[in-house]
């Protein structure tokens, strides 16, 4: 037994890694041809959902048309917006103009440069896994479940917050120097633990971020003046399509995290065998668990193994896995079959009463986590 009261596993990383050793290079052309291809059909879908009904307005089905074009323009911008994550994961050299141009097409636009999203790796770091350290954790096995629907509800503020910090934030940085170690600390950073605080802060970091923030701010400028100087007019229709988007994208995106682990930690560093049982794959329904899950995040225990495989093999080396290492491995545990499934259990392992909380020993001990063990889902 751990010191923890889980059962010994008898996970080989090196068995693991002969499974899947070939499988670790990136292809640029599937990275490229990925992107681009969402990014610009959701650029052209988000301009129809009001650009239909507007042409024709007697029309019954153009409302219909329109709310197609709003579900194409979410899927479509949530996996373009994904591809963050692969950033941070990608060799440093040889995809700097794919970080350009996903930051140009996408981060910029929504407000989410890549910049904010460089400290996933904390997330990755053993030690860091689930403690103070990690910005992307919450013990939500341990709390209420008001902290769960607070956890969504937040999506109505976040495009404002995002704003004020590009529009109104950034330029005091720019004009007091002194205010830009607490933004950085403290502003600058996409995470789940609000608590969190950024600790990089190297020069060629911080060029970095200015440059981008540079980015933002002017098309914060433009997206709420632009309309002004075309028209006249200070109202544009067009904010409430993106706050609509904006809506869809970020709540689709918090269900999504609440399902990407079990939350259960809340006694400091983890063991190996916690951390894996933490984190969950969804292999089955790949046509409905990759519209919520883009870019290879379906699989988050398998990427918590590998973290530089690259997403478009994520799914064959799932398979390989699942084939090749004995039953009674713990990476079978991993498996849920839907993230509904997940974000039930989640939500029954939750307290409404701080006082009735159980312990992180027990709640990692449940029985249910055995459930899926013996489940051997092949990739489709």
């Amino acid at each position: 037994m751990t010191s923890k009261g889980l059962p010994r596993s008898n996970f080989s990383f090196s068995q693991a890694r002969s499974l899947i050793g070939d499988l670790n290079q990136p292809n640029p052309w599937i990275y490229w041809t990925d992107f681009l291809v969402s990014v610009l059909i959701g650029h052209v879908a988000i301009q129809l959902i009001l650009a239909i009904p507007q042409r024709f307005p007697d029309a019954w089905w153009a409302w219909l048309a329109s709310g197609l074009c709003y579900v194409i323009t979410i899927v479509m911008y949530m996996r373009a917006l994904m591809f963050i994550h692969e950033l941070v994961h990608l060799p440093k050299h040889g995809y700097t103009g794919f970080r350009v141009v996903w930051n140009l097409l996408c981060g910029i636009p929504f407000l989410v440069p890549s910049f904010l999203y460089y400290p996933h790796v904390d997330h990755h770091r053993r030690k860091h896994y689930g403690t103070e350290h990690d910005g992307e954790y919450l013990a939500l096995s341990h709390q209420s479940r008001w902290l769960i629907v607070g956890f969504v509800a937040q999506a109505l503020v976040i495009p404002f917050l995002g704003i004020a910090r590009f529009l109104l934030i950034s330029p005091v940085c720019w004009l007091i120097p002194g205010a830009r170690q607490w933004v950085h600390r403290h502003a600058s950073t996409m995470l789940v633990d609000p608590s969190y605080e950024r600790t990089d802060a190297s020069p060629k970091l911080m060029r970095t971020v200015v440059l981008q923030e540079a980015c933002c701010f002017v098309w914060c400028v433009v997206l709420l003046s632009g309309h002004w100087f075309l028209t006249g007019q200070w109202f544009n229709p067009f904010w409430i399509v993106a706050y609509g988007v904006a809506q869809g994208l970020l709540v689709m995106n918090e269900v999504r995290t609440l399902g990407a682990h079990r939350w259960t930690n809340e006694e400091g560093e983890m063991t190996f065998e916690e951390q894996l049982l933490d984190t969950v794959n969804y292999p089955y329904s790949p046509w409905v668990s990759e519209l919520w899950g883009p870019v290879g995040t379906r699989y988050h225990a398998l990427h918590h193994l590998f973290p530089r495989l690259p997403y478009h093999n994520l799914g064959k080396a799932h398979a390989r896995l699942v084939e090749g290492l004995p039953p009674d491995s713990i990476y079978h545990q991993t498996i849920a079959t839907s993230l509904t499934s997940e974000i039930i259990a989640l939500w029954k392992r939750a307290s409404e009463q701080p006082g009735n909380r159980p312990s992180a020993r027990e709640s990692k001990s449940q029985p249910a986590l055995a459930s899926t063990a013996n489940r051997s889902p092949q990739a489709r």
